[in-house]
C-alpha cells in the first residue's frame, strides 16, 4: 500500500496512458489502480478537496470519482439531513456508499453513519479512507439491499437508523443513463415499505433530469419535500425527502448554492412553494412602456427552471414577467433584484429595441463582442449569433426573447 501511494503521488501529473503501456517498468506496482487514484484524484480536485488533498486516500474506481458529490452539494445533503433528523443525536444507514463522499459529510453531523457498499474494492478503499480522514463514526458493510431482504433485518438489528439515505445507480446494461425510478440500482419503488419498516425518514438522491410530479405520484403520499440542488450554473440534485408519517402535499425547493470549493463554504439562495400554489398565481406581464423603462433583466438559475416557479416568481418578489412562455423577468425595484440576487444571473439592460433588421446592425455595431442567446423566437441561438456576428464575451449578453406585450425583442444587457 505505501509503495502505491508513493507512486501515485510521485506521479500524480503523468500521462496515464503512458504509464499503463509502460507497466512492466514497474513490476511491484498494479498499474490499473494506480491510474484509477491518479485520474481519480484529479477529477476530486474541484470537486472534494480536502480527498483531493489528502495523499493517503485511494480510488479503485474512476466511474465513482466521477458520480460522487462535490463538497457543495455533500454539505447540504448533510445540513438537510440534520434538519430531518431534529434535535439530538441521529444516526444515518447510506445504502449507497459508493466512493464514500455522502457518508463522509453526513458522518460531520451523525452520531453514527453506517456505509453499505455491494462492490468490495469501494468497500475496502472506504474502510481506509475513512480511518485516513478520521471519520471514525462510520461503519462498513459489504452487502447490497434487496426487498424482503433477511440482510435488512440483520443489517439494522442493532443499528436503527434515523434515517436511510440512497442514491440509485442510474445506469442500466451497457452504460446506459436511465430515468425512471424502477429501472435504477437499487429499485426504490419495491424496497422503500421495506425501508420503513427500520426508519420514519428516507432520503433519496435521483437525477437531475427526473420528473418531479412523476416521482412524487409513483412514491405515493410520502414526499415530503423535494429539493432541487443548483450550483455552478447546473443543476446538480434532485434530493427527495420520504416521510413515512407524512400526509400533506410536499413542497418543492430550489437552491442555489454559490461558494468555492476550495474554502468549502457555501451559500444558500432558497425559494420554496407548493406546487398548487404555482398552479393558482397568474404571473405579472410587463407591459409595453414597463418594458422600455426597466433597468435589469432576470434569468432564473438551472434550480429553479426546474421547479417550474415561473408564476410565484413573478407575484412573491413582483418580478414582471416578458410573456407567459418567456421565462425572463424585468426588474427595475432595488427591493426585488436585492431578493433574487443570487438565485440566478442578473444583468444591467443597456439597450431594448424591437427585433428587426436595423436593431440587429444597430447592436451588433455597438457590441461586437457579447454572448448571445434566443428565446421563444423564429430563430434559435445559433441563428441569432450568426446575424449578429458577435465574438464571445464574458462581459456583454444580447438576449432575442418574446415579449406577449411588445413583440420580438432585442436586449442589450451587461452581466453583474
Amino acid at each position: 500500500m505505501e509503495r502505491l501511494l508513493e507512486f501515485v503521488q510521485t506521479n500524480i501529473q503523468a500521462d496515464t496512458s503512458r504509464l499503463i503501456l509502460d507497466r512492466d517498468k514497474w513490476p511491484g506496482i498494479d498499474m490499473d489502480i494506480a491510474v484509477n487514484c491518479i485520474e481519480s484524484r484529479l477529477k476530486l480536485k474541484g470537486k472534494v478537496r480536502e480527498w483531493y488533498e489528502n495523499p493517503r486516500l485511494i480510488f479503485p474506481l474512476k466511474l465513482s470519482a466521477e458520480q460522487c458529490s462535490s463538497s457543495l452539494t455533500g454539505q447540504y445533503k448533510a445540513e438537510l439531513a440534520e434538519k430531518i433528523a431534529g434535535d439530538g443525536k441521529w444516526k444515518l444507514a447510506d445504502l449507497t456508499g459508493g466512493l464514500g463522499v455522502d457518508s463522509w459529510f453526513f458522518s460531520k453531523k451523525a452520531s453514527q453513519v453506517l456505509y453499505c457498499e455491494m462492490q468490495k474494492p469501494l468497500c475496502d478503499a472506504a474502510q481506509h479512507n475513512f480511518a485516513a480522514l478520521e471519520a471514525g463514526n462510520i461503519e462498513i458493510c459489504n452487502c447490497m439491499v434487496v426487498p424482503d431482504s433477511e440482510l435488512l433485518t440483520a443489517l439494522f438489528s442493532e443499528f436503527r437508523p434515523d434515517i436511510i439515505y440512497l442514491d440509485p445507480a442510474r445506469r442500466g446494461e451497457g452504460g446506459r443513463k436511465v430515468f425512471l425510478l424502477e429501472d435504477c440500482t437499487p429499485d426504490i419503488l419495491t424496497l422503500k415499505d421495506d425501508l420503513f419498516r427500520f426508519s420514519r425518514h428516507i432520503l433519496l438522491k435521483l437525477s437531475p433530469m427526473a420528473d418531479i410530479t412523476m416521482v412524487c405520484e409513483r412514491l405515493e403520499g410520502c414526499c415530503r419535500e423535494v429539493h432541487i440542488v443548483g450550483a455552478g450554473g447546473e443543476c446538480k440534485e434532485l434530493l427527495v425527502w420520504m416521510d413515512r408519517e407524512w400526509a400533506g402535499d410536499y413542497s418543492i425547493t430550489a437552491v442555489e448554492l454559490t461558494g468555492s470549493e476550495d474554502e468549502g463554504k457555501y451559500e444558500v439562495a432558497g425559494f420554496s412553494f407548493s406546487p398548487s400554489e404555482e398552479r393558482s398565481s397568474a404571473p405579472l406581464i410587463a407591459g409595453k412602456d414597463e418594458i422600455g423603462t426597466a433597468t435589469h433583466l432576470f434569468e432564473p438559475g438551472k434550480a429553479l427552471m426546474k421547479a417550474g416557479a415561473y408564476n410565484l416568481l413573478s407575484t412573491k418578489y413582483g418580478l414582471k414577467k416578458l410573456g407567459r412562455s418567456t421565462h425572463y423577468y424585468i426588474v427595475s425595484d432595488q427591493d426585488s433584484l436585492a431578493a433574487i440576487w443570487k438565485m440566478g444571473k442578473v444583468f444591467s439592460i443597456l439597450r431594448c429595441e424591437s427585433l428587426d433588421k436595423r436593431s440587429i446592425k444597430q447592436i451588433a455595431a455597438e457590441y461586437p463582442k457579447a454572448e448571445v442567446t434566443a428565446r421563444n423566437l423564429p430563430m434559435d441561438t445559433d441563428t441569432l449569433r450568426k446575424k449578429l456576428g458577435t465574438k464571445s464575451s464574458d462581459h456583454f449578453h444580447i438576449f432575442g426573447l418574446k415579449s406577449d406585450t411588445a413583440g420580438n425583442l432585442l436586449i442589450a444587457t451587461e452581466r453583474l
